[in-house]
């Protein structure tokens, strides 16, 4: 069992990062990997939203459904992974696959084929790459640590995702003029090869200091996880816990997606330039990164000691409600950036922290299984399910405004999960899993 004594660092960096003695080591190679990993996302995002722009909203629908499919065809793939490979491999194997097939997009494009040509698949590829490869992340984040670890640590982790995001644009201004839009695409893979050192890191440390609370029928990390490749979705489907995810996540992604489209309506109108669009969104991601990592560091441990889990999964339900409200009143640019701002920051540095601490207090099966279908399926159906609904609002002519009112009550449903499930994780967090 991890040593639980000097259970806080003297001083400042003890009040700041809550963290005992021990634990130090996971959360400065954790803190490391989650910006390696974020960094290399950031560095394609914005090329990704200027290619959602030139497409045209008219589209989305079809590149959501398109992303949904792909996820229904890696979920089988990752369980049978799961099931033959221990953890310290099974990491290194993802993230390898994803850094090759960067490698891939990078010959594509030597090769002289035109970037609106592959725009589609590189659009569907990186929302892919995205969701899986921070899904496999925080599993291995509760597979390391329990309820009380996150409640102190996720912050602090979750902030060198905000880091990482924070040096991928500025990355991408500063290297795209000297390397081109192409060599980027082998730097992003690079910060994947670094992921990789980071997992075997840890990998080390939990030898050391095995996670609290593991149940004596798992099998240990050393070891595949063994089970059916369809065990996730089972898991989801026989369990009221992990259906109240599904719900709250899916509340999420419908707002999400009703937002998106507003974004790209709103700043096709009003910004003409492809240009200055893509300025836009890059200084959009700086700002929100860089307000996130404010909030990460000093304000979730402290929120969350005071608030507790559940009205820590409330507050951006909370805010989303009154965000759409405005914007139904207004739909101009400004509002939208104000709200979108809002809830992103509230997003990474609150929701997202919270929501993956619900995932401590379930077995090891269903923190690998059920919550990549949970994080990829669930989450792109969501997407492709609400960016049909929106495109038929459009279709039958709500506009903006009236779509914006829609999402308020879907808001509320979003506000009811999250208190229910915060909770039932309190309820379940002193019992053995």
């Amino acid at each position: 069992m991890p040593d639980r004594t000097n259970t806080a660092l003297p001083g400042t960096l003890g009040k700041t990062l809550r963290a005992a003695p021990h634990e130090l080591p996971a959360l400065g190679w954790a803190f490391a990997y989650f910006f390696c990993l974020l960094c290399a996302y950031y560095i394609l995002r914005p090329v990704r939203d200027e290619m959602a722009v030139q497409a045209g909203a008219a589209v989305l629908q079809w590149l959501f459904s398109a992303t949904f499919v792909a996820m229904l065809a890696l979920v089988p793939v990752f369980g049978w992974l799961c099931a033959r490979l221990p953890r310290a491999r099974l990491l290194p194997v993802v993230y390898a696959f994803f850094a090759l097939n960067l490698a891939g997009f990078w010959a594509a494009f030597e090769t002289g084929i035109e970037p609106r040509q592959i725009a589609v698949v590189f659009f569907v590829w990186v929302s892919v790459f995205n969701l899986f490869a921070v899904s496999v992340f925080w599993s291995l984040m509760s597979d390391l640590f329990d309820a009380d670890q996150a409640a102190r640590l996720y912050g602090t982790i979750a902030a060198g995702g905000s880091c990482g995001a924070i040096a991928g644009p500025l990355l991408t201004a500063l290297a795209a003029p000297v390397l081109g839009p192409a060599n980027l695409l082998l730097v992003s893979a690079a910060f994947l090869a670094a992921a990789i050192g980071c997992i075997a890191m840890l990998a080390r440390w939990s030898r050391r200091h095995p996670r609290a609370g593991i149940a004596t029928a798992e099998p240990p990390p050393d070891r595949p996880l063994g089970g059916s490749i369809l065990a996730g979705i089972r898991a989801v489907a026989s369990s009221p816990y992990l259906l109240g995810i599904c719900v709250y996540l899916l509340c999420y992604t419908m707002l999400s997606t009703a937002l998106y489209f507003q974004q790209v309506e709103i700043v096709g109108r009003e910004i003409a330039d492809s240009r200055e669009r893509t300025r836009l969104f890059a200084t959009l991601d700086l700002t929100v990164n860089a307000l996130t990592l404010i909030m990460q560091i000093a304000a979730f441990a402290r929120l969350n000691a005071a608030l507790g889990l559940a009205w820590m999964l409330a507050l951006m339900p909370l805010v989303s409600a009154a965000g759409f409200l405005w914007l139904g009143v207004a739909p101009t640019l400004a509002v939208l950036i104000a709200f979108g701002v809002a809830r992103r920051v509230g997003e990474f540095s609150i929701s997202k922290p919270a929501r993956e601490t619900l995932f401590t207090v379930v077995p090891r099966e269903e923190r690998y299984k059920a919550k990549n279908f949970i994080d990829t399926v669930v989450y792109r159906g969501g997407d492709a399910f609400s960016g049909w609904i929106v495109g038929a609002l459009r279709g039958a002519g709500l506009g903006l405004s009236a779509i914006a009112y829609l999402a308020v009550p879907v808001a509320t449903a979003w506000l009811a999960a999250g208190l229910w499930l915060g909770r039932k994780q309190a309820e379940l967090r002193d019992k053995p899993v």
